[in-house]
């Protein structure tokens, strides 16, 4: 795989020996994911999924994208959860790949930002891409009643139906019904994924390939890093190492784990990694907070509290070695900063320095850190770290003996809220 895990800045906080002392544990989590017999093997689909995806649905995946793309001047995704941070992470992170302007609803209840939205959309050729397996969770659901009368009315009957897709269950929910009665297209939520595991299902394929990206290569990353996360050989599955690396600190009381990144490009996958993390290790009075900053715009407001609060955290650095632009500095007659001793130098190589700086002195201030390195913003190397991470987080869960494929916590708030809404 592409993706390095440097853990020079663990030592003195986890050793050889410590990762000995957890190897049973270790594969007996890896022997339950590999013949899915643990804890919520209903939902371990994933698992195997980049090497199950079709060639021939993909390429029907490009040829759909094409179309939109000629038809349309932008997209809007309504979703929420899996179905929102997956597709926006993809999207931010290959940027330089996106052909279609995309926007997002169904994630929040703020009707500012719809109101403002549909003003935007008024002028524009519009495909709505709509992403919910029930079709009854509220965010989503209500704003695509929104949408859907602005489309409505925006377009003939039959162009209503053309431009607008559904991502939704095979066979029941409100969502499918209301597919069924517009005849809308659809695609199917694999039954067996859970939405945080969605970024490699037609959830989060079907609305990257309609703006531009090259699902293909995404897909062919995640195959490399399916079959490379498959071995129980340490020294070569890195997402057991970070795995074990997680654990092994949450145990000595370190248990808020920040991903710290320097690249502007990768806040949406710290979003995306945020769920993935915390919807699945939460569980049972356990669990690792997952938090995330942004570097080194966070240095000059979290930096104190990193470098001199409380250590009951442990960081680590979300990297890129070749960020694609270059931006050199320019030489200034009379140096009134004073920083003409890096003029000449790619400003990415004083971003590098910085986070050398930072993880140096995190660690000498009782912050233990690793960082993980990507090679370039590329669909290849994105498809690995989704998949990476997500091996990471089943192993974590198994170790904690929680079921990290569930969420039976975030149905609390809801049913609150339905009540309140006197909704049956």
């Amino acid at each position: 795989m592409d993706i390095r895990l440097n853990k020079q800045n663990l030592k003195g906080f986890i050793g050889d020996n410590d990762i000995e002392g957890i190897m049973p544990n270790i594969e007996k989590a890896h022997n339950e994911l590999e013949q899915k017999t643990g804890k919520g093997c209903d939902f371990t689909g994933w698992l195997d999924l980049p090497n199950k995806i079709e060639d021939s649905f993909l390429d029907e995946l490009a040829a759909l994208g094409e179309e939109i793309r000629v038809n349309s001047d932008c997209i809007v995704c309504v979703g929420i959860g899996g179905s929102y941070v997956g597709i926006r992470a993809s999207l931010e992170f290959l940027i330089a790949d996106q052909k279609l302007p995309v926007y997002y609803a169904g994630q929040n209840l703020s009707s500012g930002h719809l109101h403002y939205l549909l003003e935007k959309l008024q002028d524009k050729r519009v495909t709505v891409i709509v992403i919910s397996k029930s079709g009854t969770t509220a965010e989503p659901a209500l704003a695509f009643r929104v949408i859907k009368q602005f489309m409505r009315e925006k377009y003939s009957p039959e162009e209503f139906k053309k431009r607008i897709i559904t991502i939704t269950d095979a066979q029941k929910g409100a969502l499918r019904q209301i597919t069924d009665k517009e005849g809308f297209r659809s695609f199917i939520i694999d039954g067996n994924v859970g939405g945080r595991f969605s970024v490699l299902t037609p959830v989060g394929l079907m609305p990257i390939a309609a703006a531009g990206v090259d699902v293909k290569q995404l897909i062919r990353g995640a195959r490399l890093a399916q079959d490379e996360c498959s071995t129980m050989d340490m020294d070569k599955n890195i997402a057991y190492q970070y795995a074990a690396a997680r654990y092994l600190l949450y145990k000595q009381d370190k248990v808020i784990e920040v991903l710290s990144t320097f690249y502007q490009r990768l806040s949406f996958v710290e979003e995306w990694w945020k769920q993935l993390f915390g919807e699945s290790e939460g569980k049972a009075g356990k669990g690792i907070f997952p938090a995330s900053l942004s570097f080194t715009t966070d240095l000059h407001s979290m930096g104190q509290l990193l470098q001199e609060g409380e250590r009951n955290m442990f960081e680590t650095f979300f990297l890129v070695e070749k960020s694609g632009i270059e931006v050199v500095i320019p030489q200034e007659e009379e140096d009134l900063d004073n920083f003409n001793c890096v003029a000449g130098n790619d400003l990415d190589w004083v971003n590098k320095q910085a986070y050398k700086a930072t993880a140096m002195a995190h660690y000498e201030g009782g912050v233990p850190n690793m960082s993980i390195t990507l090679p370039q913003f590329d669909a290849f190397t994105l498809g690995q770290l989704y998949y990476f991470f997500e091996k990471a987080v089943a192993m974590t869960g198994y170790l904690l003996e929680v079921n990290p494929f569930n969420q039976p916590g975030v149905e609390a708030y809801k049913n609150k809220m339905f009540a309140l809404l006197g909704r049956k």
